[in-house]
């Protein structure tokens, strides 16, 4: 895995995980009963975004760290998730 494929792996992986981390403990305008006007009741009261931040990054970081140990050590190959014969070189 070269730099640049290491660097869209994390970020794939980093936005995967923050969309997924997005919702978690969400409070709604709707929830809470305070509706500010011009907004839709299910816009968010606290988002909390900056903690989520970091869980995203944390989470990202041992996952990315597994995954590229797993494609740097040869366990997983081009060859074995080559179902169909297309990526052979």
């Amino acid at each position: 895995m070269s730099l640049t494929g290491g660097i869209i792996l994390f970020a794939v992986i980093w936005f995967m995980i923050f969309f997924m981390v997005l919702p978690v403990r969400l409070k709604t305008q709707g929830d809470v009963d305070e509706v500010v006007p011009g907004t839709p009741a299910g816009a968010p009261h606290e988002a909390h975004l900056g903690a989520k931040v970091k869980i995203t990054t944390i989470v990202t970081i041992v996952l990315w760290a597994i995954i590229a140990g797993v494609l740097l050590s040869g366990i997983i190959t081009l060859e074995d998730i080559d179902f169909f014969g297309q990526l052979r070189r």
